[in-house]
């Protein structure tokens, strides 16, 4: 059966046999999530010594989704991906025909997933091109839904992105789009709101696990008003 994943405040309360949500994906999906599983399970086995369990619950998206539901991302697997807390997922497939773009940002829009987090460390044994790879030891928090990966924008030569710079020329007195007639267009919305839960979010992590300092990488010399402000 499994029992829930719960928080409370910013605490996750994980119980010996957490439910899990998985998406097992499109095209390799289906011959790399399995194996995940297998190996998440034994790593787990090993690591508790079989007092503690996963209970995998798959969740539909992507083209088995579409086959089964005919939506490529139902509301019913957001909804259990919500109260579930924790969920993996295998690669999607762009689905063809208009609606979603791509499921990804469909994902994490919906969700409001905002913080990509990439751990950064270095395995010994393994080429590295720096001095010294056993210090490398960081990891990075990306804002993941605001930006250009908010996903608005609009193809070359469409008549979208003709009304959009026509617009930044006529109305906006913009002069520096190099190529207009063969331009895709996309925008960049940053909000506050967006940057101050993100930079939240790195500050916290580095407090809970003693880190020595953060770092805010920026593009401001250029983007002085989404980046600089």
């Amino acid at each position: 059966m499994g029992t829930q994943i719960e928080k409370e405040g910013q605490t996750i309360i994980v119980p010996e046999d957490p439910i899990i949500h998985y998406i097992e994906g499109d095209g390799i999906g289906v011959d790399i999530t399995p194996v995940m599983i297998r190996v998440v399970d034994d790593s787990v086995e090993k690591a508790y010594s079989g007092k503690r369990k996963i209970t995998w619950k798959e969740v539909l998206a992507g083209q088995k989704a579409f086959d089964k539901t005919g939506e490529w991302l139902p509301e019913a697997t957001l909804d259990s991906m919500r109260n579930g807390l924790v969920s993996i997922k295998g690669p999607l497939t762009t689905p063809v025909g208009g609606g979603i773009r791509s499921l990804n940002v469909a994902l994490r829009q919906k969700l409001d997933l905002y913080a990509c987090v990439r751990p950064v460390r270095w395995y010994s044994g393994t080429p590295s091109p720096v001095r010294d790879p056993s210090a490398v030891d960081m990891i990075i928090f990306r804002e993941n839904s605001e930006d250009v990966y908010a996903g608005i924008e609009w193809e070359a030569e469409s008549e979208e992105a003709k009304k959009v710079i026509n617009f930044l020329k006529t109305e906006m007195g913009v002069t520096k789009i190099r190529f207009p007639e063969t331009s895709g267009i996309g925008i960049k919305p940053v909000s506050k709101e967006g940057t101050a839960r993100i930079v939240r979010a790195a500050i916290n992590h580095a407090i809970s696990e003693d880190k020595p300092n953060v770092t805010l990488v920026h593009k401001g010399n250029i983007m002085k008003f989404t980046e600089g402000a």
